[in-house]
């Protein structure tokens, strides 16, 4: 059995890295710090920090004075190489890495950087946190989903996370199949991350039957012929998943893609529909709406 893990490390304080801050926080306030430049960690000590209207006072910090036991990132896809390199002095021989950023392909990136000896895969699903400033607020935590690439038995570092969690009331799920999971997941973003920004939507409307669930799911399934095409093999049932997993998001909840078109950000647009047009021209399927939403998006971004 692994180390008990104690000691968590946060890169990324925006919608979904405060989440589990908060939660870490509240289990014990020692146990969990975040990682910024010093100016960044200035900024907003003395600005504040609110998450569903109670204040928290974050432990900042640049450099580490001991390894981390586990290290979660939760950055931008356009900051993850960066991110990568930031949290090199924070590994030691036993660190565990969790990257809950979207898309398929961050493990490998990060990995890259620090070896993939590091990395657990992960993500985080169903939340819907959203952030006006230095205040964060949200209805559904979500769940951290993570593992091994394959988790018929539970290695040692998987467990120590999952107990960790559990004393932080963190909900989480381990998969057998994580990367037919990390696909799912996939599936969803490409899906009401690209329409909510496009539309400029809320959850709500992607709930109830009409034009802009449908194209949520015309997207939604480019992936689902991918996976298929690929041997990763979603089924239509995930796709019943996923709705039902929407379902139970706030229905005034934003997507993090829309978050960025309104405050005028760079989206991850290429992760999502940008993934999808290459693999579709790769493995000879086609991919009409995400070409269309890629396009759209990338209006959108000129605009501002």
């Amino acid at each position: 059995m692994k180390a008990r893990i104690d000691s968590v490390y946060i890169l990324g304080l925006g919608a979904l890295g405060s989440i589990y801050a908060e939660k870490l926080y509240n289990m014990s306030p020692d146990s969990v710090r975040i990682i910024a430049d010093p100016k960044r960690a200035k900024t907003l000590a003395e600005s504040g920090f609110t998450i569903n209207g109670k204040a928290y006072d974050f432990t900042y910090v640049s450099t580490p004075k001991e390894p981390a036991g586990l290290i979660l990132v939760a950055v931008k896809s356009t900051q993850l190489l960066q991110a990568a390199r930031d949290i090199r002095p924070f590994i030691g021989p036993d660190t565990i890495v969790l990257s809950l950023l979207n898309g398929i392909s961050s493990e490998e990136i990060i990995g890259g950087e620090i070896g993939m000896e590091h990395l657990l895969y992960s993500y985080g699903l169903g939340m819907d946190a959203v952030r006006e400033g230095n205040a964060i607020r949200y209805a559904n935590a979500g769940r951290v989903v993570f593992g091994e690439k394959r988790n018929e038995t539970l290695t040692p570092r998987v467990q120590a996370v999952k107990d960790l969690f559990e004393r932080a009331e963190i909900p989480h799920q381990i998969p057998v199949d994580m990367q037919r999971a990390l696909w799912l997941k996939f599936m969803m973003n490409t899906g009401i991350n690209q329409v909510s920004a496009v539309l400029k939507a809320p959850y709500g409307p992607f709930q109830r039957d009409g034009e802009a669930r449908r194209l949520m799911l015309s997207a939604a399934e480019e992936v689902l012929h991918l996976s298929r095409a690929m041997d990763i093999g979603l089924e239509p049932s995930d796709v019943d998943t996923f709705l039902k997993i929407l379902d139970t998001l706030h229905p005034e909840g934003k997507t993090s893609m829309l978050q960025d078109i309104e405050a005028g950000r760079k989206s991850e647009v290429d992760l999502f529909a940008g993934t999808v047009i290459q693999l579709g021209k790769k493995y000879n399927v086609a991919t009409p709406v995400n070409e269309m939403l890629y396009r759209l998006i990338l209006a959108l971004e000129e605009i501002k």
